[in-house]
């Protein structure tokens, strides 16, 4: 089962691409009685678990600590910050947010131009960067510099509500991929594994790159989120993925196409252990599979992901029907994979 205290924990913390370290310790001092761990140069914690024999299969089960924000660009005489993206993000999601800034947390609120100084169209478009600016009160240049400094991170303020049937937070994405990792390293491997908890996934994969290249693994599984459109208007064609179909299986995205034995595979077990399981019905983004199907002499790779609302957004949803299932898929196909359940 799923535990949501802990997810709370893993959502809550701030973590953007290039300033993981709170996550990771984190999700060390949940796992360093369980496994042997190492950070490489990068960040990356890579994790080995023993199992009860020695894997088939060399496995590597990979999940993103990273998650999308702001970084301070500069800073104005007035002591307003300018910003620009880490990640991908929709502008629209930004306007009169709260956010904290730096190492010190500092409050502020993500702000524009007044409307009623708009002229013409300003006021029905949607602001660039360069139009936005955050006020953390300061009066000054010295002043601002006195509690936040330029390259520091902006991450959002955000809750983590529970309900019967679903989560809503900031940074699931991966955050619950991360806690899928954590509960298999925690429970009793039937082989051995190998785990990577990888950074800077929302700029470019580079954390995936250098790990998978460390770990030489001949199969990799990829633990991520995804983007569900299935709201108003939007036509079924073109919603991706439900919430409450439980695992979402690619096939094909901007980065990789998808090993098609392994996505077989996965829908195979999932009927077998009777839980839901769909497809990602949509070419589009990318994940870790990117950087760590090509890596070496190539890994044959299969990423599972959690259907979510408002991807990269300051509050984005999930179903808890879902999580129980991808926990419950990846437990028993990593088991088949190590087990040497699928020809090398």
């Amino acid at each position: 089962m799923v535990d949501y205290t802990l997810l709370k924990k893993l959502c809550l913390a701030d973590g953007i691409s290039g300033d993981e370290s709170t996550v990771r310790e984190i999700i060390i001092n949940e796992i360093k009685d369980y496994a042997d761990w190492r950070v490489d140069s990068l960040g990356n914690l890579l994790v080995h678990k023993n199992g009860k024999s020695k894997a088939k299969a060399k496995l590597m089960l990979s999940a993103h600590m990273d998650e999308v924000g702001l970084m301070v660009t500069d800073i104005t005489s007035g002591g307003f910050l300018k910003f620009d993206e880490v990640g991908g993000i929709d502008r629209r999601v930004l306007i009169g947010k709260p956010v904290t800034v730096g190492k010190n947390n500092i409050p502020g609120v993500i702000g524009i131009k007044p409307i009623h100084l708009c002229k013409g169209d300003e006021s029905k478009s949607i602001p660039e960067y360069s139009d936005m600016y955050i006020d953390i009160g300061a009066d000054s240049l010295e002043e601002a510099l006195s509690v936040v400094n330029y390259g520091d991170s902006v991450r959002y303020v955000s809750d983590f509500i529970e309900t019967e049937t679903t989560i809503n937070a900031k940074a699931i994405d991966d955050r619950f991929g991360c806690l899928v990792l954590i509960e298999l390293i925690k429970s009793e491997l039937e082989y051995d594994m190998d785990f990577a908890f990888v950074v800077q996934e929302e700029v470019g994969l580079r954390g995936a790159k250098t790990a998978a290249y460390t770990l030489d693994p001949e199969f990799a599984l990829v633990l991520e989120t995804t983007t569900s459109a299935e709201i108003p208007e939007i036509d079924k064609s073109k919603q991706v993925c439900n919430l409450g179909d439980g695992a979402v299986i690619s096939v094909m995205d901007r980065r990789t196409i998808y090993d098609k034995e392994m996505v077989s595979f996965a829908f195979d077990i999932a009927e077998q252990i009777g839980i839901k399981a769909q497809y990602k019905r949509a070419v589009a983004g990318g994940n870790d599979s990117g950087a760590i199907h090509q890596s070496r002499g190539g890994v044959r790779t299969l990423a599972i992901s959690l259907a979510c609302r408002y991807l990269h957004a300051p509050s984005t949803v999930a179903s808890k029907v879902d999580c129980e299932s991808i926990l419950s898929l990846a437990k028993e196909i990593s088991t088949k994979i190590a087990g040497g359940a699928l020809n090398r």
